[in-house]
């Protein structure tokens, strides 16, 4: 599902990816805040509105083949979309989960990276790879402490994973905040989509 102007067109395009239960016309709403007419947003499908089953804190081995398959979707879409470094790879929840876990596992030089409450995947202690380089990207994460899905250490956890293969990080955590995204959060991805 798409909004905005054509890919062609765009000045940017930015790739929302859906939390569990929900759908890309949830996250696509996000593009409305977020405001940028100019931009192209794309927000694909998971199959039954969830990416995998489990918790992505739990061993990886027990969300496959769910994960793998969510991974191969992120990869298609991104193959498609061409020069990385005009596309800003984001998502909500389980989205930004899998957003991050697609990142990490192909680094690049991209437009940026906005995670909305998400991390990498797996339990307390996985060590993330370290394939290559974000040559700079500029990365937003923002999350609630606490919240009821995606702990506070993880977001922390992938900030530093970033930063070790050069992404330009900034981390907001906002205290008691809920499972939701604020208007800050917005507007810092907004600044984000508008150095592009």
């Amino acid at each position: 599902m798409r909004r905005g102007p054509s890919l062609d067109e765009a000045r940017a395009v930015c790739v929302l990816l859906h939390g569990r239960g929900r759908s890309p016309e949830d996250v696509l709403l996000l593009a409305e805040r977020l405001g940028l007419d100019d931009v192209a947003y794309v927000a694909p499908a998971a199959t039954d509105n969830s990416w995998w089953p489990g918790s992505f804190l739990a061993p990886i081995a027990e969300n496959e083949p769910y994960r793998s398959s969510a991974l191969g979707v992120v990869e298609a879409l991104m193959h498609s979309l061409g020069d990385p470094s005009r596309v800003v790879l984001g998502g909500f929840s389980q989205g930004a989960c899998l957003a991050a876990e697609y990142a990490l596992h192909h680094p690049a030089r991209y437009g940026g990276l906005l995670f909305y409450t998400g991390g990498f995947c797996g339990p307390r202690g996985t060590i993330p790879p370290r394939l290559g380089t974000f040559d700079g990207t500029p990365a937003y994460l923002g999350t609630s402490d606490p919240d009821g899905w995606v702990p506070a250490w993880r977001v922390q956890e992938t900030s530093a994973a970033l930063s070790a293969v050069g992404a330009s990080v900034t981390v907001d955590v906002f205290e008691g905040m809920d499972h939701l995204v604020n208007d800050a959060e917005i507007e810092a991805g907004r600044a984000l989509l508008q150095r592009l």
